[in-house]
């Protein structure tokens, strides 16, 4: 069992934000109660169509997307996502990640979703980097950090997770920062900032020119980032980025994660995270890998 704030998950594994939509999909092809938790797609306060026209891009062991935060907005998640999570796995926790464009609409996603009586935890993307208002702007400055999260802290009847972003030049200032501003804890890493070009056009693949790296290349990354800010902080740490396999999920539980979750590899292999989790297990028992 694995305990986080607010919630205890019976194995460390979870889906991370905006790779498993709200379960529908994936339901479809495995039982949800596998989950030690499900993380939703990260909510805005109203609905958002997201970036237009090319938006992924896959690469040797990367996947490059720009699909900036495209969701049904709190009232449909409120009314039907996390109501057919509720009826379908009243046992599995969720975590609702949101998201906004200003303070005020984290505060007011915050309150709505955390009302939820299946909501356990939020998660706070601070680190999105495919979207022009909000997201990673958010995630990049200690102070404003700090203030999205003592206003969404203030705003949640449950215990929050604040996710960050690579993308800056000391990590550890920023978890500090959210630690320090009421974090309960800590989800890292969100993607790299990347792109790739047309080798015949010269022109950018993405519409949005630039895109989140994930996927297999990104773990030694992930790893040396979430092996820092765990020993930075004293609040637990969901840890991803690029996590594949069991021996993967066991380096990041390593590294001072808590709890791991599984994004792109559910774009590869819909039963992605009950695999990797039996891998695991396999690694726990002392079989060889």
């Amino acid at each position: 069992m694995i305990e986080l704030p607010g919630f205890t998950m019976k194995n460390p594994f979870m889906p991370a934000s905006g790779t498993f939509g709200f379960g529908e999909q994936y339901a479809k092809q495995y039982d949800l109660n596998q989950l030690g938790s499900l993380v939703t797609k990260s909510t805005t306060l109203l609905p958002r169509v997201g970036n237009q026209g090319k938006i992924f891009a896959d690469g040797p062991s990367s996947t490059l997307n720009a699909v900036g935060l495209k969701n049904p907005g709190s009232e449909v998640v409120s009314h039907e996502k996390l109501p057919w999570l509720a009826k379908n796995y009243p046992d599995l926790p969720i975590i609702a990640s949101i998201a906004g464009a200003d303070v005020a609409e984290y505060a007011a996603v915050a309150k709505k979703l955390s009302a939820a009586p299946n909501v356990k935890a939020l998660e706070v993307n601070i680190s999105c980097p495919n979207v022009k208002q909000g997201g990673m702007a958010f995630g990049t400055d200690p102070a404003v950090a700090a203030a999205v999260t003592r206003a969404v802290k203030e705003a949640s009847s449950v215990p929050i997770f604040v996710k960050l972003t690579p993308n800056v030049t000391d990590i550890t200032v920023i978890a500090k920062a959210v630690e320090a501003a009421g974090a309960d804890g800590i989800s890292l890493i969100n993607t790299l900032v990347g792109m790739r070009l047309d080798i015949y056009t010269g022109q950018p693949v993405l519409d949005n020119v630039t895109g989140g790296v994930s996927g297999p290349a990104i773990l030694p990354i992930a790893l040396h980032l979430v092996y820092q800010v765990a020993h930075t902080v004293h609040v637990p740490i969901i840890g991803m980025g690029g996590v594949s396999s069991g021996h993967d999920a066991a380096e990041m539980l390593a590294a001072g994660a808590q709890a791991v979750a599984i994004g792109s590899a559910n774009y590869y292999e819909e039963k992605a995270i009950p695999k990797i989790a039996a891998a695991f297990a396999r690694i726990q028992e002392g079989q060889a890998v």
